[in-house]
């Protein structure tokens, strides 16, 4: 039986790209092996977001072309994306695919076979209007469905070249979603996480139809107990998002928004659609709609210009959002980005003290928000993992408010809704006690 091994590198929504591609060589009879052992066809996801992402993309393509010279050699992601020529100049690569037409892999694995010459199969994505549909009935190992609803990005935030590497924005069609929410759920899985490059950003190419029209639709999903939205703007909750929010019992307590800078200036700079009285604001509404949810972000810090007293500030206004969790990442030069040819940029080591004050800071919130649920009673699905032996084990997993709790019981409860007690605040994970009554219905796996 033919093997294919995957490498994938970056973000959510190109692990669920691996697991699309996965199912089509599974369609084919092929068998799935490990990268670090022999296969018959390797496939490298590769990342752009960082120079570094690059040059860890380069790292596997090699690893996977000395693993075994025989192999096809296939490279697709958003590094395949910018940099088709570069890939494809590496001795070894055979079949160079960007960010579409993934689902024309087998088709250009089977001409590489026949032919036996190389193939860069990347087009133009900003000419692309259409989302490419990838089926994912299942995700290995992982309890959580994810569900890709939208691909690419409108944005353009100096820092970034996503827009480049994926496009414009593409939702996918509401009866796709929907028909692949309910095949997640007949699969076993009870929450499904919305996914996509820029997730808020669904609907703003359809007629007449939104991100809290979908979100109304997957409420009334059969078997589905909990939809979580893995990223939002806070310019994109609107009073029907809210709304939502405010009145579906399977929505999660919470919302992962981006701040990325808590000054002005720099928000300015990196070319960021609100201010902080703005975001601070929507934060407002937010936490008004939907008591104790969880608001998680994501910053960066040490972007060029952003001076001690810029940064100092920042911090202030994180402290007084009251994240639930941070993101903490220093500023990284992209080259082809606007930020990358920018005055005054911040020094490596600078950028580490910041780093590790906000590592800190959000610590310091993470607990203190999840203090305020010891003694209540949560639904946690907890992880799959590979445990041996009878018995109780110890189970991890998250609460529909993002706790990440550890609890004692029997490994079959992985991936089923259980009712936990938490007991004791922490990071990175809280303790809880499993009770007797759980919510039981679990995966047909």
């Amino acid at each position: 039986m033919a093997r294919v091994a995957f490498h994938t590198l970056g973000c959510k929504v190109n692990f669920y790209e691996t697991e699309g591609i996965w199912q089509l060589f599974r369609n084919e009879g092929y068998e799935k092996a490990e990268f670090e052992e022999k296969a018959d066809v390797y496939v490298i996801n590769t990342c752009t977001v960082t120079n570094t992402g690059d040059k860890k993309s380069r790292q596997a393509i090699r690893r996977a072309i000395r693993r075994n010279p025989e192999a096809i050699i296939a490279v697709t992601g958003c590094y395949a994306q910018t940099a088709p020529a570069e890939i494809a100049a590496i001795p070894g690569v055979d079949i160079v695919i960007g960010t579409q037409d993934r689902d024309k892999m087998m088709d250009l694995v089977h001409k590489y076979q026949a032919e036996r010459a190389p193939i860069n199969a990347v087009r133009n994505i900003m000419k692309t209007r259409e989302f490419e549909e990838l089926d994912v009935p299942e995700f290995t190992g992982h309890t959580r469905a994810f569900l890709k609803i939208q691909e690419g990005c409108n944005n353009f935030c100096t820092f970034c070249i996503i827009p480049w590497s994926r496009g414009l924005i593409r939702s996918r069609k509401p009866e796709s979603v929907l028909a692949q929410a309910r095949q997640l759920v007949e699969t076993g899985y009870e929450e499904i996480v919305l996914a996509g490059i820029h997730t808020g950003g669904y609907g703003e190419d359809l007629d007449g139809y939104n991100l809290a029209m979908l979100l109304r639709d997957l409420d009334k999903v059969d078997g589905l107990k909990r939809i979580r939205i893995s990223s939002i703007e806070a310019s994109q909750i609107d009073e029907q998002i809210l709304d939502v929010l405010g009145s579906s019992s399977k929505m999660c307590r919470h919302l992962h928004i981006p701040l990325q800078a808590g000054d002005d200036t720099v928000l300015a700079a990196m070319r960021r659609k609100y201010t902080t009285a703005e975001f601070g604001r929507k934060l407002e509404l937010i936490h008004r709609t939907m008591p104790d949810v969880a608001v998680t972000t994501d910053v960066i810090t040490g972007f060029p210009g952003e001076t001690v007293e810029m940064f100092e500030s920042g911090l202030h206004f994180m402290e007084r959002m009251q994240f639930a969790d941070m993101h903490i990442f220093p500023y990284s030069k992209r080259t082809g980005t606007p930020a990358a040819r920018m005055d005054g940029q911040i020094p490596e080591e600078e950028k580490n003290r910041r780093v590790s004050l906000l590592m800190e800071l959000s610590s310091r919130m993470r607990l203190e928000y999840s203090k305020r649920f010891a003694g209540q009673i949560l639904e946690v699905i907890p992880e799959m993992g590979a445990y041996e032996g009878d018995g109780d084990v110890e189970l991890i997993g998250h609460s529909d408010n993002y706790l990440h709790i550890a609890f004692s019981g029997p490994k079959e409860l992985a991936g089923r809704m259980v009712q936990v007690r938490m007991t004791e605040a922490g990071v990175p994970y809280c303790r809880g006690v499993r009770l007797n009554e759980t919510v039981m219905s679990g995966f047909s796996r």
